[in-house]
Formats: C-alpha cells, sequence, structure tokens
C-alpha cells in the first residue's frame, strides 16, 4: 500500500518556494503519491475556507514534476465540469509526459455553487456532466495519439452512490475523502453492490483520509486518521487489510493560517511514516 501527501496549494502561506519545500519534504519522506485541490474561481464560498493564493493544480503539479523524481502527482480533486474534456485530455496526458508517467488524474463533481455559477456551469447537471467529460477523456486519450495519455489511472471521488457508480464504470479507483472507519465499511459493501449490479470488476480503493495526531485518544465518532499515533497507524492497518492501493493523508486542519507554519504538518507526516514503515517491516519480517 503506497502512501501519500494532499499538499495545500492555497492561502497565505503559499508561494512557489513553499510548494518546492512541500514537494521535497514528501518525496525526501518516503511518501510515494503527492496530490493538490483544485478550484479555478476564488468566489466567496471557495476563499471562506481555501483563500488565495490559490494555485491551480495542473500548472502546480507541472512545477513540482521539475523539483522531484520518484513521488507520483495527482489532482485531489480536480472538478471536472469546470474545464473543457479535450483540455482536460491535453493537460494530464502532457503532466503524465513531463513527469515520466507519475501523473494520476483525481476527480470529482465539486460543491461550490458560486464557483459553478461564476464559470456558467450549470450547478444542477455536475454529476452527469462529469460523466459525459470523462467519458470523451478516455476516448480522447484511446482515439488520439497525440494525447499519449492512455495509461494515467483515473481516480473517482465522492460518497453519494452516484459516485460510486461513476468509480465502477469511469475509475480506476474509488478515492473517498475524510470519513470515519464505520461509513467507510458500509459504502465498500454499497461499492460492492454497485460493481455487481453493473456487472463489472471493483474499481481499487484510494481514500484520502485527514492526519491530525493528538495526545490523547481521539473519541468514537473520530475520523480516521484522527488521535494518537496509536490510532492512526491502526487506521493505516485497516486499510491495508481492506485492499487499499494508496491512503493520501491531507494534514489541512481547516484553519489557512496553517499554510504559515509547515514543519507542524511535516513533523506529522515524518512521525507516521516513520512507524507506519517500522511496522510493515516488522510483518515482513
Amino acid at each position: 500500500m503506497q502512501l501519500g501527501v494532499n499538499v495545500p496549494n492555497f492561502g497565505p502561506g503559499t508561494s512557489p518556494s513553499r510548494l518546492r519545500d512541500w514537494a521535497q519534504t514528501v518525496e525526501g519522506l518516503g511518501y510515494e503519491v503527492l496530490m493538490a485541490s483544485d478550484h479555478l474561481a476564488i468566489t466567496p464560498d471557495v476563499a471562506k475556507q481555501y483563500p488565495a493564493p490559490f494555485y491551480e493544480p495542473f500548472t502546480t503539479l507541472a512545477w513540482l514534476a521539475g523539483v522531484t523524481r520518484r513521488v507520483r502527482l495527482g489532482t485531489s480533486v480536480l472538478v471536472v465540469p469546470y474545464r473543457h474534456p479535450l483540455q482536460i485530455a491535453r493537460l494530464a496526458a502532457n503532466l503524465n509526459d513531463l513527469s515520466e508517467g507519475r501523473f494520476i488524474l483525481g476527480v470529482g463533481v465539486g460543491w461550490a455553487r458560486q464557483e459553478y455559477d461564476v464559470l456558467g456551469v450549470p450547478f444542477e447537471e455536475r454529476g452527469r456532466q462529469t460523466d459525459s467529460d470523462l467519458r470523451d477523456i478516455r476516448a480522447a486519450w484511446r482515439d488520439t495519439d497525440d494525447y499519449r495519455g492512455g495509461a494515467i489511472p483515473i481516480w473517482v471521488g465522492g460518497s453519494r452512490t452516484a459516485a460510486l457508480r461513476r468509480a465502477v464504470r469511469l475509475g480506476d479507483a474509488w478515492h473517498p475523502l475524510r470519513f470515519r472507519a464505520d461509513w467507510l465499511r458500509g459504502a465498500i459493501t454499497r461499492l460492492e453492490a454497485v460493481a455487481a449490479q453493473e456487472n463489472r470488476p471493483m474499481p481499487a480503493l484510494a481514500p484520502r483520509i485527514i492526519l491530525n495526531l493528538t495526545d490523547a485518544p481521539a473519541g468514537p465518532e473520530r475520523l480516521m486518521g484522527e488521535g494518537t499515533i496509536e490510532q492512526v497507524l491502526g487506521d493505516l492497518a485497516e486499510l491495508r487489510e481492506l485492499g487499499a492501493e494508496a491512503v493520501v493523508l491531507d494534514p489541512f486542519q481547516g484553519d489557512p493560517q496553517e499554510t504559515l507554519r509547515p514543519e507542524i504538518a511535516w513533523q506529522a507526516l515524518a512521525t507516521v511514516t516513520a512507524h507506519y514503515r517500522r511496522e510493515v517491516n516488522e510483518d515482513a519480517g
């Protein structure tokens, strides 16, 4: 199971040099995946949670591809209806080529109604539009040599039944974001049922979980990735048992001022990977 990190590409502490530091820290700690989020129009509903500067993910990941060598690069998640599907197909294929095959296209339908309005895209049609666009993206990769993107994995985000169906029909992996363990177990059962209805194989599991290390144990309503290092390691062990091919850790706690103090997140990431690798090596031995 690969471990990854969702890097904040927004907020008052974010800059090209800070993004480079994030990427080199993540790769240096041995993480295998680095992901960045997506917003195009920083409308009030977006800015409240993710204030400017907000670096566009394709541009950001292209920059980080040049300062890393090994880590896979991806979007968590690209809001598909914000861009023309052929633009997405070309950007993804070019980035995959420039990074020597390291790109992951994580996709979702988004949530920011004001952003949809500013972009002139119907909010109520976002699910149907995403499905149509993903088919067009795959067709472009398959039918047009110039795109050279056929090997790019698509990770589909979302928690509703429509998102699970999208993951089964159009994705290589299901990429749920921030959840409790009991919810995930139930959602996997729903995903299995959808796959059976569609007569298709189960997509891989590649979740993104919060990373919030605490001194005292977190309560029963905690999210996966929240609590003591022992609790977080237990979560990772459970995800391995569930067959996750990758788990992306998200150290952002919701306060944009955190981006001014990345060392706190880096220390938490260092703690997790050191303990996790030790446990994996002990199990292998």
